[in-house]
């Protein structure tokens, strides 16, 4: 069977079209989720990029991988969806980037590799790396006759001014994305697939990340004073009130990383610009949607779609305005609520059902495993989601919460442990989930506690309220008995006895 992984960097999970989304729209995915079981209730472990691939790819939970930003090494003791995959006698073969900071232990201190978080996952083949500086599609373009000098360059709009926030599209066009780029490699390699061996792919867009900007159609499709609203506080000081972690995020956020050629605070940005920036990115992931097209029918015309095996997901989400936020990191659900798809060709008795149940990122490396019948040499924290693909409910016993973690040390810099006057092992969250309650934690900072069925949005905090002190208990009380029981339990479920090494059940 083949297996292909695809995952769109910063998606949204209720940014499709078979997730009733009131705008956006992703024909492609619908009809993949036709073929296959949706997750609507699929969370990631962390942010951003490096933390939450890091879950993604070895299924264990941030406090067990302990990669914890962007440029924080992942320990080469760990098993990976990668080595899994060449244990099982595929080349996995890697389509953009993984963002996994190579274990400094086993390099030599002049290794470049060490010079860049952009490394690739262990035993991963690279066919094409995409890097952030892009310069792979560069050269692609300049081939086709569009030069830039650097990937900010190409992304800037043209006919208005940089760092104003317009529907403009830049020079390039709809069929010369980073998307399209990836997905024409792709192609290409897959023609040169033959014989009877299954291939392995992971395809890693970069979009719908910023920054903010999309060809024809795609920059008009959706209209700005048309897009759904914002869950956020009457106006940003409210919001910088609401906790010193939220006072951090905006009195620093800059809009330069979001939208090319700007300057000034996010959270600053007018109602129209950030409604412009919303209508923008639901462009964006019509135009990946689009080149998942080409991915899926070019499978079907090989005669392969009844013997392809395709997971599709993100790493993180996109706050996208809402209080009054960019990007990714935090507790709040608009960050690490992110879609999942699974089609297994192997089973067609569920096709097009939808489960409402909790899953996590950490799932899907115990999913893969399952389908090629292997062990991971390590004890995964995440559950395979057979059990809920091949049945009609969940087991009994499956998860009634999600859990994430968020770090936001600078390692370098020491900007944020001079601004909380902390150390850097005091400056994170974790958070849990359930249907009705969510409960963030912090080492040094104050809890928060929300009640999600009155308060959605997330803005009332009744952690200090009296009449929720027991709740607030409880769900601390189920967050510790979480990070006790899924500790590495790699060598802990084992014990050398006189007949040699048993292992538990964990």
């Amino acid at each position: 069977m083949n297996i292909l992984l695809i995952t769109a960097d910063q998606w949204r999970g209720s940014a499709t079209g078979y997730a009733n989304h009131p705008h956006v729209r992703t024909p492609n995915l619908d009809a993949l989720a036709a073929e296959g079981v949706a997750f609507l209730n699929h969370y990631s472990q962390a942010a951003p990029c490096s933390p939450a691939r890091a879950a993604l790819y070895t299924g264990l939970y941030q406090m067990n991988n302990r990669v914890v930003r962007n440029g924080t090494p992942l320990s080469d003791r760990f098993d990976n969806i990668a080595k899994a995959a060449r244990r099982a006698g595929y080349d996995p073969t890697l389509f953009g980037y993984t963002d996994v900071s190579p274990d400094p232990t086993n390099r030599a201190p002049n290794d470049p590799d060490l010079t860049t978080y952009e490394g690739v996952l262990p035993g991963f083949t690279t066919r094409v790396k995409l890097p952030e500086h892009e310069r792979p599609w560069l050269s692609w373009l300049g081939r086709q006759g569009l030069q830039f000098p650097d990937n900010a360059a190409a992304h800037l709009p043209v006919g208005v001014e940089p760092g104003r926030i317009t529907s403009a599209p830049p020079a390039y066009s709809a069929e010369q994305t980073q998307t399209a780029f990836l997905t024409s490699e792709f192609l290409r390699w897959l023609d040169e697939q033959v014989g009877e061996r299954p291939w392995f792919a992971h395809l890693s867009y970069i979009r719908p990340h910023p920054p903010f900007i999309v060809p024809a159609p795609y920059n008009t499709m959706f209209a700005a004073d048309e897009v759904d609203g914002f869950a956020r506080a009457e106006h940003r000081v409210a919001e910088t009130k609401s906790h010193p972690l939220m006072d951090y995020f905006l009195e620093n956020a800059t809009t330069d990383h979001f939208v090319p050629g700007a300057t000034g605070r996010v959270s600053e940005l007018t109602e129209a610009g950030f409604r412009q920036i919303k209508a923008t990115y639901y462009g964006m992931i019509a135009e990946v949607d689009a080149q998942l097209g080409r991915v899926f029918d070019a499978i079907i015309e090989r005669g392969e779609w009844g013997d392809t095996l395709i997971v599709f997901t993100s790493d993180h989400a996109e706050m996208l305005g809402d209080h009054f936020a960019l990007g990714k990191g935090g507790y709040f659900d608009q960050s690490q609520h992110i879609p999942l798809i699974i089609r297994d060709p192997a089973e067609t008795t569920h096709n097009g059902k939808q489960v409402t149940a909790f899953t996590e990122a950490v799932d899907i490396f115990p999913t893969l495993l399952e389908a090629m019948e292997l062990d991971a040499t390590h004890q995964p924290d995440g559950t395979s989601l057979y059990p809920l693909i091949y049945s009609e409910d969940a087991p009994d016993d499956w998860r009634d919460a999600v859990h994430w973690e968020f770090d936001f040390r600078e390692i370098t810099s020491q900007f944020a442990e001079a601004w909380f006057e902390a150390r850097s092992t005091e400056l994170n969250l974790a958070v849990i989930r359930t249907a009705k309650w969510k409960y963030v934690h912090f080492p040094t900072l104050p809890p928060l506690l929300f009640d999600l069925e009155r308060d959605p949005g997330n803005l009332v905090n009744l952690a200090e309220n009296p009449d929720h002190l027991r709740t607030r208990l409880d769900m601390a009380e189920r967050l510790l008995r979480w990070r006790a029981t899924h500790l590495d339990q790699t060598l802990a479920l084992k014990e050398l006895t006189p007949e040699g090494a048993m292992t538990a059940r964990p």
